[in-house]
C-alpha cells in the first residue's frame, strides 16, 4: 500500500498546542483520509505529548475517531527535521504529501528547501503576529499556502491546488551576491566590523 504521510511541527522554541488539536479532530483526520493520506507524523513538543496520548486514549474507547489514519509522534529532533520532512515526497513506496508548520521562518525555509507542499499556520498568540505577515506574503507569492486554525481542511484543498503551481526556493532570479561578499560578508555588517 502506498504511503501519503502529512508531517506536522509546531517548532522548537513556542509551544503551539492548538495546531495539535486542529489537526486531530475528526473533521481534519475525514479531510486527511478522503484526500488519500494514510499516516499523520506529529512534531508535538514537550507539552503536546499529553495531548496526542489523550487523543489516543480516546481512539482506544471509543470515545473518538483516527479515521484509518496512522497517527504517531515524536518531541523534538536535534538534528532537524529535514529527514521528516523528506518523508512527504514521493517515493516509491510514498505519494507526495503535505507539511503543516507553525509559521516561524527557520521551519518555512527548512520546507521551502526540500521543495515540499506546505501549508503554514501562524501561532497568532506570539507578540507582533510576526508569522502572520510572513505566511501571507509567501501565500502571495506562490510559496506556500497560508493556512488557519479553524480551517485546515481548506488549507489541505490549497495545497492540493499549490502542489502544481508552487514556486520553487530559493527564486531563480536570485542569482550572485551582486557585492561579491557572500555569506561572510552580511555576518561583518552584523557584527560591526568594517574593512
Amino acid at each position: 500500500m502506498t504511503q501519503k504521510i502529512c508531517f506536522v511541527t509546531i517548532g522548537a522554541t513556542a509551544a503551539f498546542d492548538q495546531l495539535l488539536h486542529a489537526v486531530l479532530t475528526s473533521q481534519f483526520l475525514q479531510t486527511l483520509r478522503a484526500s488519500g493520506y494514510t499516516n499523520l507524523l506529529l512534531q508535538y513538543g514537550t507539552a503536546g505529548y499529553s495531548i496526542l496520548k489523550s487523543f489516543e486514549a480516546e481512539v482506544a474507547s471509543g470515545e473518538a475517531d483516527n479515521h484509518g489514519i496512522d497517527i504517531s509522534g515524536f518531541d523534538f529532533n536535534k538534528l532537524g527535521l529535514g529527514v521528516e520532512m523528506s518523508l512527504v515526497k514521493a517515493a516509491d513506496d510514498r505519494a507526495e504529501g503535505v507539511v503543516i508548520s507553525h509559521a516561524g521562518s527557520g521551519s518555512i525555509l527548512d520546507a521551502m528547501r526540500i521543495d515540499v507542499p506546505l501549508i503554514a499556520v501562524p501561532n497568532t498568540s506570539l507578540l507582533h503576529n510576526h508569522q502572520v505577515d510572513l505566511a501571507e506574503e509567501l501565500a502571495r507569492q506562490g510559496y506556500l499556502v497560508h493556512g488557519h486554525l479553524d480551517n485546515l481542511s481548506a488549507a489541505l484543498a490549497e495545497s492540493d491546488v499549490l502542489r502544481k503551481t508552487r514556486q520553487t526556493w530559493p527564486p531563480q532570479h536570485a542569482g550572485a551576491d551582486p557585492s561579491g561578499r557572500g555569506l561572510a560578508g552580511v555576518m561583518d555588517d552584523e557584527m560591526g566590523f568594517y574593512d
